[in-house]
């Protein structure tokens, strides 16, 4: 049953891809206290989102809401001091892609980035 829903989608695995060089783009040239640690956070989710919908047909509500659940799983990680507990804080690789410090404005930027899949989606 769940081989049925493994498909690739040309449009999400292009637009994952461009999400992703913008990502990088901000994590390497910009340093401030908006675009970086907000539009950032908002984008990730977009990403995440597409990178699934590039290889699973799966409905955009579930799709969006799993992405949300996955990215307040991180940040609760980060509340627990995952990177630390494990040793990684030296690892700038891991420690970036983990966080080091949660924020409840990270959980809010989740969040306005799944309202703003699902309000594209439902157009």
């Amino acid at each position: 049953m769940f081989t049925n829903r493994l498909t690739f989608n040309q449009k999400y695995f292009y637009l994952t891809v461009v999400l992703f060089l913008i990502e990088v783009f901000i994590a390497v040239f910009i340093n401030d206290q908006f675009i970086r640690p907000f539009i950032g956070d908002v984008l990730v989710v977009i990403l995440i989102y597409c990178f699934v919908k590039s290889f699973w047909k799966v409905q955009a509500n579930i799709a969006a809401l799993s992405v949300l659940g996955f990215a307040c799983a991180i940040e609760g990680l980060q509340y627990l001091n995952l990177v630390d507990r494990l040793g990684l804080r030296q690892n700038r690789i891991l420690a970036t892609i983990i966080g080091t410090t949660f924020d409840w404005k990270d959980i809010l930027a989740y969040a306005l980035g799944t309202a703003i899949i699902l309000v594209w989606e439902s157009r």
